[in-house]
C-alpha cells in the first residue's frame, strides 16, 4: 500500500513538473472567464469597483512575485489578476462603444444618411448599412451611429446619399429565452437600430461626410465593385460564393446553396474566418519564399523566410481590408499576424504560446468575442490542432529511399494527418455547434475531407490571385479555375446533404453547460501528459447533459407568433410569420415545427383561436389595435392562454382563470416560454421571459418584432 501511494505521488509530481512552461497558457483562459462573467450579469455594474478589483489583483500578483512566493501562490494570483482584468476590460469596452440606440417608433419616419456598405440580404429583401445624418423625430444626440436598413428594389451602393421612408426600431431581441442576442452583437458594432423601408431609397442632398466615413465608404465601394466584377466573370451562382469568400458580400448567395453548405457541414467556408486568413497568408508566405529561393542572387542577400513572413503579413492585412474587416476576420488576422511576427523574431510560429498570446490580444481588444460562436469555435479548433501538432510523433527522415516508396509513404502520412486533423477539429468545435446552432452535419467529416484540398489548394489561391489581378483585367484565368473548384465543392456538398439522415437537430443544454465543455476542451489541449484525458468527459458535457423539460408553449417577441408542443412537434400558430424566430426556438428545444391544419380553428385578419380544446391551448390577437370586449371575450372562451399584441385596459369575466398576456407584458419581457404546472383544469403556468435571462443591460431595449426580425 505504501509503495502504491509513493508511486502515485511520484506520478502526480511528474505530471505537475511537465506543466512548468504551460501554466502561463491559462492566463487568457482566466481573462476570458472574467469577460464571460461580465456578460452573464443581469444588471450593468459600475466601472470603478471592477477597476479597483483589477488593480488590487494585479498588485497582489506582482507583489507576490517580488516577495519570492512560490508558484503555488503566484499562479492563483496571476489567474485572479487576469480574471479581474477581463471583468474590467469588458466593462470599459462596453462604455467605450456605447452609442444611441433607436427607440421603437410607432409611426414611419424619414432617414437621411450615407450608405456605408451593402449587407447580406434578409428575408424581406436587400439590406444596407447607413450612417444616418438625420432621423425625423430624433435629436442629433439620439441618432444612432449606424443603421441596418431593409430597402425595396435594388440596393444603393456604398458612398450614395439616400433618403428613406421607413419604420425604425432597435436591434432585434432574442427569439426565445436564452437564444443568441443579436442586439448585443449590434451594440458592439455601434449598430443602433434597424429600419424597414416602405418605399425605394431616393437620392438625398447632404453635406460632405467626415473624412473617416469617406474613407470607409471608398474602401467598401472598392470591395463592392470587386464583388460585382467577380460575379460578372463567374456567373451569379459560383460568383456569389466567390464574392462571399473574397469580399464578404453575400448579396448574390443562393439560399438553396447556403442550405446545402450548411447541411453538409461546409457552411464555414462561406464566411471569412481563420481558415481563409490562414490559406491566404500561408499561400503568400510559401509563394514568396519559393520565388526568393528560385533566384540565387536574391537568396544569398536576403533572409527568404523573413521576407516571406513580411509578405504574409501584408497579404493578411490586405485581405482584412478587402473582406470588410468583420469581427471574425479581425480576430483571425490578429492570430495569423502573431504567427508571422514570431517568424520575424526568430521564434516558432505555430505553438500553444503563440495561440495564447493571440487569444489574450483578441480578448483585450474585443472582450465581447468570448460570447460569440465564431471565437469559441475558432480558438477551440486551433488549440486542438496545435495540441495535435505537439503530440505528433517525429519520424526520422530517410537518408535514401526510392521515390515511389517515398511518394506512397508521404501520401499516406498526409491523408492520415488530414483525417486526424479533421476529427480533432470537429470534436473540438462540436459542443459549440450543438449548443449554438442545434444541428450536427452527420457526414460533415467526409465532406470537409473531400473539399479541403479543393478549397485550400485550388479555390482560395485562385481567388486571391484573381481578385488581385481583376482590377487590371487579368483575373479571368484564375477566376475560371476558382469557378471549377466551387462547382466541385457544391457537387460534394449537394451529394452529402442529400444522404439519409444528413442533419440531426440537437436541443440546447442549459446555459452553464457550455462553459464546462469549453474548459474541458481547453484542459485536453493545454495540459501536457496523460492526465489531459480527464478533461474529456467535461468536453462532452453538451452532448451528455440531460435536457430541461420542453416548454408546452412559446410566444414570440411582441406576441406576433406562437407555438405549442404536441408529441415532439411544435405546432405553429401562424406558419411563415417570423419564421426565423420559429426556427431558432424549435431548434433550441429539439422539436420539429409543423403547420396547424385549418379545421378546428377560427381565424380572422388579426386573430386565430381554437374551436375546441383539442385544437390547441393558445388564442392569439396580433393586431396593433386592442380587441374589443366582445373579441377578447371570444378569445378567452376559446383557449386557456390568450396572447394579445396590444395593451389591454380591462378584461371581461370570461378571462377569469385564463392566462392573458398583453402588449405591456410583451414589451417588458420579450419572448416567453410556458410550462404547464398541475392539472389542465387549474390552468397554472410557469413562465420564463427573455428579459429575465437577458437582464437589464445597455443593449436590452425591446422594439417591434415585425421590424426588428433578424431573419437571414
Amino acid at each position: 500500500m505504501h509503495s502504491l501511494r509513493a508511486r502515485t505521488a511520484g506520478f502526480l509530481r511528474a505530471q505537475i513538473v511537465m506543466q512548468s512552461l504551460r501554466w502561463r497558457l491559462w492566463a487568457p483562459v482566466a481573462l476570458g472567464g472574467g469577460c464571460a462573467v461580465y456578460f452573464s450579469l443581469k444588471a450593468e455594474p459600475a466601472a470603478w469597483p471592477l477597476l479597483i478589483f483589477a488593480v488590487l489583483a494585479a498588485v497582489g500578483w506582482l507583489g507576490g512575485r517580488r516577495m519570492g512566493l512560490g508558484r503555488g501562490w503566484t499562479l492563483p494570483l496571476m489567474l485572479l489578476a487576469c480574471f479581474a482584468l477581463g471583468l474590467a476590460v469588458a466593462k470599459l469596452r462596453a462604455d467605450a462603444v456605447t452609442a444611441p440606440i433607436a427607440p421603437a417608433m410607432a409611426e414611419p419616419t424619414v432617414v437621411e444618411g450615407w450608405v456605408v456598405d451593402v449587407d447580406s440580404p434578409g428575408a424581406a429583401g436587400p439590406r444596407v448599412v447607413i450612417a444616418p445624418v438625420s432621423v425625423r423625430g430624433l435629436a442629433p444626440e439620439d441618432t444612432p451611429v449606424r443603421l441596418r436598413a431593409t430597402v425595396r428594389g435594388a440596393a444603393p451602393e456604398p458612398g450614395e446619399a439616400v433618403r428613406l421612408f421607413a419604420i425604425l426600431n432597435p436591434p432585434p431581441a432574442p427569439a426565445s429565452p436564452g437564444a443568441y442576442d443579436f442586439a448585443r452583437n449590434a451594440f458592439f458594432q455601434s449598430m443602433g437600430g434597424v429600419a424597414f423601408g416602405l418605399g425605394e431609397a431616393r437620392p438625398a442632398f447632404l453635406s460632405p461626410p467626415p473624412w473617416r466615413l469617406r474613407l470607409e465608404m471608398w474602401v467598401n465601394g472598392v470591395r463592392y465593385d470587386l464583388a460585382k466584377r467577380i460575379v460578372a466573370r463567374q456567373g451569379e451562382r459560383t460568383g456569389g460564393i466567390a464574392a462571399a469568400m473574397t469580399t464578404g458580400h453575400e448579396a448574390w448567395l443562393d439560399p438553396a446553396d447556403v442550405d446545402v453548405m450548411r447541411d453538409s457541414g461546409l457552411a464555414h467556408i462561406l464566411s471569412i474566418s481563420g481558415l481563409h486568413m490562414a490559406v491566404v497568408g500561408g499561400f503568400a508566405f510559401f509563394l514568396v519564399r519559393l520565388l526568393v529561393a528560385a533566384w540565387p542572387w536574391l537568396a544569398l542577400r536576403v533572409p527568404g523566410k523573413k521576407v516571406a513572413a513580411a509578405c504574409g503579413l501584408l497579404a493578411v492585412g490586405t485581405y482584412l481590408v478587402i473582406s470588410g474587416a468583420p469581427p471574425p476576420a479581425e480576430r483571425a488576422a490578429i492570430t495569423a499576424s502573431i504567427a508571422f511576427v514570431a517568424i520575424l523574431l526568430d521564434r516558432q510560429a505555430i505553438t500553444m504560446h503563440a495561440l495564447a498570446v493571440a487569444a489574450f490580444v483578441v480578448l483585450l481588444l474585443q472582450p465581447e468575442a468570448i460570447v460569440t460562436p465564431g471565437f469559441q469555435m475558432s480558438f477551440a479548433a486551433t488549440a486542438a490542432l496545435v495540441a495535435l501538432v505537439e503530440a505528433w510523433p517525429r519520424r526520422p527522415r530517410e537518408i535514401s529511399a526510392p521515390w515511389p516508396i517515398l511518394l506512397v509513404q508521404r501520401s499516406g502520412a498526409w491523408v492520415g494527418a488530414a483525417i486526424l486533423a479533421s476529427l480533432v477539429a470537429g470534436a473540438a468545435t462540436g459542443p459549440f455547434a450543438m449548443q449554438h446552432f442545434n444541428r450536427s452535419a452527420m457526414y460533415g467529416l467526409g465532406a470537409n475531407l473531400a473539399t479541403a484540398p479543393v478549397s485550400d489548394f485550388l479555390i482560395m489561391p485562385a481567388l486571391a490571385l484573381g481578385a488581385l489581378l481583376e482590377p487590371l483585367g487579368l483575373g479571368a484565368p484564375f477566376l475560371w479555375v476558382a469557378t471549377k473548384g466551387i462547382e466541385l465543392m457544391l457537387a460534394i456538398g449537394t451529394f452529402t446533404a442529400g444522404l439519409p439522415g444528413a442533419v440531426r437537430t440537437i436541443a440546447s443544454a442549459p446555459d452553464y453547460v457550455l462553459p464546462i465543455a469549453f474548459l474541458g476542451v481547453l484542459f485536453c489541449c493545454l495540459w501536457r501528459g496523460p492526465l489531459r484525458w480527464l478533461g474529456l468527459p467535461f468536453a462532452a458535457a453538451v452532448m451528455l447533459w440531460p435536457r430541461a423539460p420542453t416548454p408546452d408553449l412559446w410566444i414570440g417577441d411582441g406576441g406576433t407568433n406562437g407555438a405549442w408542443v404536441e408529441a415532439g412537434e411544435a405546432v405553429v400558430a401562424r406558419p411563415g410569420v417570423r419564421q426565423f424566430a420559429v426556427d431558432v426556438w424549435s431548434r433550441r428545444r429539439g422539436v420539429t415545427p409543423v403547420e396547424r391544419p385549418a379545421e378546428g380553428w377560427a381565424c380572422t385578419r388579426f386573430s386565430c383561436a381554437p374551436g375546441t380544446p383539442e385544437a390547441g391551448p393558445l388564442a392569439m390577437w396580433w393586431g396593433r389595435r386592442a380587441p374589443s370586449a366582445e373579441q377578447l371575450d371570444a378569445l378567452c372562451q376559446s383557449a386557456p392562454v390568450v396572447s394579445v399584441r396590444a395593451a389591454v385596459s380591462a378584461l371581461p369575466a370570461s378571462c377569469e382563470g385564463r392566462l392573458v398576456l398583453d402588449g405591456v407584458d410583451h414589451a417588458r419581457g420579450g419572448a416567453v416560454e410556458l410550462w404547464r404546472e398541475g392539472p389542465a383544469a387549474e390552468n397554472r403556468w410557469r413562465a420564463v421571459w427573455s428579459a429575465q435571462v437577458r437582464g437589464d443591460r445597455p443593449w436590452s431595449r425591446v422594439g417591434d418584432p415585425d421590424v426588428s426580425d433578424s431573419g437571414g
